[in-house]
């Protein structure tokens, strides 16, 4: 699923102009202004008052980029407005550092063969979610945690988890309390569909879709479901999506060119095709229920961005 390369946002932030974090600050600022009020609606209590109070869940926001939008450079600039000029002790972090250890892919992958889609790290179905639950669950009640590593770089670049030593401790004793959390990833917020709206999408003309068996696809749906133990934990969503999804391969394809001319080692055009491929039919099952709101009883809580295909914002929804 992933191929084995360097890091694929960071050769071209300078190349990226940032216009999402001005649209995008203040919406995230706005609710968890309103968060904050909602959890101290008396914040000055008369002083010969004695309150005891637990500790208030942190503010929990969603974060979809599709691949190559330059979700880095936006993730960076929002922590950044939460850190530094809100004082709110936030923490990102990403799904892709809950991707399964390299032996329980390996087990994954030998279970199912025939499924191209999990034979590597990448669609829902590869991550540990599990773990990811705990941490995420640990967080959200104010606990102590440790946020694990993945190293893509192991085993050849098919990757492997890092030992819990290296893990980054939060919340433990002496440390701020995180108030914030941004989990971030090309996959997060995706939700299940039911099977026969999977078939629907598979018989009707598609991209990539007819690549696979329905019975492959049913595999990653029915994965997906566990990931909504994340979603639900979400008080606001942030959707960076594509006037045309597939820009996605142009995107790939630029940054695999400046990899090649920075550090001499990139994919091929082909290669990037493969690549990118092993992604899209999660995009051609589930944008269409990202765009259309994670959030049915809670209007007003997701902001989704359409940028065109020099990654500039074209549009602006709130969802």
């Amino acid at each position: 699923m992933e191929h084995p390369s360097p890091s694929p946002d960071l050769p071209l932030q300078s190349r990226i102009v940032d216009d999402k974090s001005p649209i995008c600050i203040p919406f995230i600022l706005s609710h968890v202004e309103a968060y904050e009020r909602a959890a101290h609606p008396h914040p000055h209590p008369h002083p010969q008052t004695t309150t005891t109070t637990t500790p208030t869940k942190p503010f929990i926001i969603g974060l979809n980029g599709v691949q190559g939008v330059g979700k880095t450079t936006l993730v960076r600039a929002l922590a950044e407005a939460l850190q530094g000029r809100e004082g709110l002790a936030t923490l990102v972090v990403s799904i892709d550092d809950f991707y399964l250890t390299h032996a329980d892919q390996l087990a994954l992958a030998a279970a199912h063969p025939d499924n191209a889609l999990v034979q590597y790290r990448g669609e829902p179905g590869t991550h540990d979610i599990p773990l990811a639950t705990s941490v995420l669950h640990a967080l959200a009640n104010a606990q102590p945690t440790s946020i694990p590593s993945y190293d893509k770089s192991a085993f050849s670049g098919l990757g492997d988890r890092l030992p819990p030593s290296s893990w980054t401790p939060v919340n433990q004793p002496g440390q701020p309390r995180i108030q914030v959390v941004i989990l971030e990833g090309w996959c997060v917020g995706f939700r299940a569909l039911p099977p026969a709206q999977v078939e629907a999408k598979w018989r009707a003309p598609s991209r990539t879709l007819h690549s696979h068996t329905l019975e492959h696809l049913l595999l990653v749906n029915g994965a997906l479901r566990a990931y909504d133990a994340l979603t639900d934990l979400f008080d606001a969503f942030v959707h960076v999506d594509a006037a045309d999804t597939a820009f996605v391969y142009a995107w790939r394809r630029q940054q695999e060119e400046q990899l090649r001319r920075d550090r001499g080692d990139g994919m091929t055009d082909e290669q990037v095709v493969k690549f990118v491929d092993a992604y899209y039919p999660a995009y051609e099952l589930y944008s269409d229920g990202v765009r259309a709101g994670i959030f049915p009883d809670r209007p007003g809580c997701q902001l989704r961005l359409v940028v065109g295909e020099d990654r500039s914002v074209q549009e602006k929804v709130v969802i």
